[in-house]
Order: C-alpha cells, then sequence, then structure tokens
C-alpha cells in the first residue's frame, strides 16, 4: 500500500512537471527497457537513442496515461512504437553469415563493409537473470544471445514486436493488440509466424542451458584457455577447445568461417602469424562469456582495443566465436580504451 501511494505521488508530481519524480517511476524499468530496445534494433548505440526518444516521448506525453494499464505496460507501448518508427527508416541488422557462404581458406586483405547494417553486441551486466514474468517462455538472458536477436532481425517489425512483448516480457495477446493498437486476432496470428521463422534459426538448445551443463567453473576455464591460446598463438592449444562445425566472424568484415580446418587456417595466418602481440580482458556480452582482446605492436607497448569476441558454447567446447572489431564498443562495455 506504502509503495503504491508513492508511486501515485509521483506520478502526480510527473505530471506536474517534477523530473526527479519522473526519473524516479521510469528508474527501475530503465535496464530491461533498454534491453528490449536492442532486441528490437539489434544495436545497443541504437538502444540508447531508442530509449532516450522513448522516455522523451514519455515524458512529453505523461498527461495521457490515464492508469488505465500499468505504468510498465504504458512505457514498454511507448519504447516499442519508438523502435518501431526508428526501424522504418534503418536496414536490419545483419552478420556476415546473412551475406554470403563462409570462406574455405583465410582472407588476409578482407576490408570492412561500410555500407551493411551490423548486428551488435550487447553489454548484460545489469541484466537480470530468469524470465521476466512467470509467463515468459524466454529467460531474460536468453532473449539476448546472438543467436536469438540475430533471428529476429529477419522479422517484419509488428512481428518482432508481438513475439518479444509475449514470450520475453510476457504480455498477454490482448495487451499486445491495445499497444499496437491492431486486434487480438492480428496479434495471435504475427506472433505464430514469428514463432516458426525464430525456430527455424536458433539451436534448439539456448546458450543458457549450454553453459548451466558446463558448469560455471569449467566455463571460465575455457574461456581462459581461448584467450591465452591467441596471445601466445598456439594453435595447438585452440583446436582442442573447437567444435568441428566451428564458425568464426568478424562485422564489420564480410569473410567468416565455418568448420574446424578453415578456422584453424584462419586462425594460425591471421591473429596467430600477422598481429604482433595481444593482451585479453575476460567479459560478457549478451548473456554469453565474452573476450576484449586488444592489440599492439610488441609485448611492451600499449595495446589498444580491438573486438569484444562473444563466444558460444556445446558439449563443453567453443562451437562459435563472433568478434566484433571496433574500439567503439568498448566504452559501453565499461573497458579500458587501451591496456599498459
Amino acid at each position: 500500500m506504502g509503495e503504491n501511494s508513492g508511486l501515485q505521488a509521483d506520478l502526480a508530481r510527473a505530471r506536474a512537471g517534477d523530473d526527479a519524480a519522473f526519473a524516479r517511476l521510469v528508474g527501475p524499468l530503465r535496464q530491461e527497457l533498454h534491453a528490449h530496445c536492442y532486441r528490437m534494433l539489434g544495436s545497443s548505440h541504437d538502444a540508447d537513442d531508442a530509449l532516450q526518444d522513448a522516455l522523451l516521448r514519455a515524458w512529453r506525453g505523461l498527461a495521457r496515461f490515464e492508469g488505465r494499464s500499468s505504468l510498465r505496460s504504458w512505457l514498454y507501448t511507448v519504447a516499442t512504437r519508438t523502435c518501431l518508427d526508428l526501424a522504418d527508416g534503418r536496414a536490419k541488422r545483419a552478420l556476415p553469415a546473412d551475406l554470403g557462404s563462409s570462406s574455405e581458406r583465410a582472407v588476409l586483405d578482407a576490408a570492412p563493409l561500410t555500407d551493411v547494417a551490423w548486428l551488435g553486441p550487447y553489454p548484460d551486466q545489469g541484466l537480470a537473470d530468469g524470465r521476466a514474468v512467470p509467463e515468459a517462455r524466454y529467460e531474460q538472458r536468453e532473449s539476448v544471445e546472438l543467436a536469438f536477436v540475430a533471428a529476429l532481425q529477419h522479422l517484419p517489425g509488428n512481428q518482432r514486436a508481438a513475439l518479444l512483448l509475449f514470450d520475453v516480457l510476457g504480455f498477454s495477446a490482448a495487451e499486445i493488440a491495445t499497444m499496437m493498437s491492431t486486434s487480438t486476432t492480428s496479434v495471435n496470428s504475427a506472433l505464430a509466424r514469428a514463432r516458426r521463422l525464430v525456430a527455424e534459426k536458433i539451436p534448439s538448445s539456448s546458450q543458457q542451458q549450454a553453459l548451466r551443463k558446463i558448469g560455471d567453473v569449467k566455463v571460465q576455464k575455457l574461456v581462459a584457455a581461448f584467450a591465452a591460446a591467441l596471445e601466445r598463438g598456439d594453435i595447438d592449444a585452440l583446436v582442442p577447445l573447437l567444435t568441428e562445425d566451428v564458425t568464426w566472424t568478424m562485422p564489420p568484415l564480410p569473410t567468416w568461417y565455418e568448420g574446424l580446418a578453415a578456422v584453424t587456417d584462419f586462425a594460425k595466418r591471421v591473429p596467430m602469424a600477422s598481429c604482433p602481440s595481444w593482451r585479453t580482458l575476460p567479459t560478457s556480452a549478451n548473456g554469453q562469456p565474452a573476450v576484449a582482446f586488444y592489440i599492439g605492436g610488441d609485448v611492451i607497448e600499449p595495446h589498444t582495443a580491438w573486438s569484444i569476441t562473444v563466444l558460444a558454447f556445446r558439449d563443453a567446447r567453443i562451437c562459435g566465436i563472433v568478434s566484433f572489431l571496433g574500439r567503439d564498443h568498448f566504452p559501453s562495455f565499461a573497458l579500458p580504451a587501451s591496456l599498459s
């Protein structure tokens, strides 16, 4: 009762123009709203813009919030519509596998594609464990895994929104119909189509399930061994960590590799032979273990930010490596731009 009266008091103050009261209202929901914007748009930077725009819209339109739905529901309505507006004017986010087939041999002169909207990594430090509500089909960390977010980008905006609002956030079809100004029948139809496509594109076992099966201690050892093998240039230490069908992609480079032979050839000829010195820091991205790589001219020079490399696991081996190249990814992970 006291908590609800405090919320109502802040709501009244916010409607009267008190921005501190509005900040208290939206503060507990800010992280989950940001994650929703990332799922919708496939970019942490776009999610920043969308959330800022959505909260500005909510602040300006607070007088129209009549309290017929919860504040959470209303804010998700504003955020979803904001994301749909932004997505209309932007290309869908892609990974290299969306653009063409893999390469069997290392490509030494690969150049970045700057005219492609690439999927980006998500800093998941503030993301809660478990489901947002008991009715949700996906855990919150499952719903930012790279395979899931990449699959979402293939959906039309209304299907993407319906799937996220229902399966990730636990809103009912009737609530979603109100949020999206459509019918319950249309929501159910969009949801069914979205589920079919996503099921075709994501593994049957999520990374959260795979990581729990391996165990935290073993996962940490595998991540450390992967980082150490790259730092030392030790291909014999790297290969046993990988599955036979391992993939390695490096957006914004369009070239990617599939299979142990191709990935081994790339690792030997590029990061282990062409890059003078590596330093690493462990991190986490998209609900998955990750490694921040820094490159230097030699072992004693400062090393500058190079990539956020996200790892996927199956049966205690690494089955997917996605290296998001670029120092612009590092600030959102609260990682330094260089290492001494």
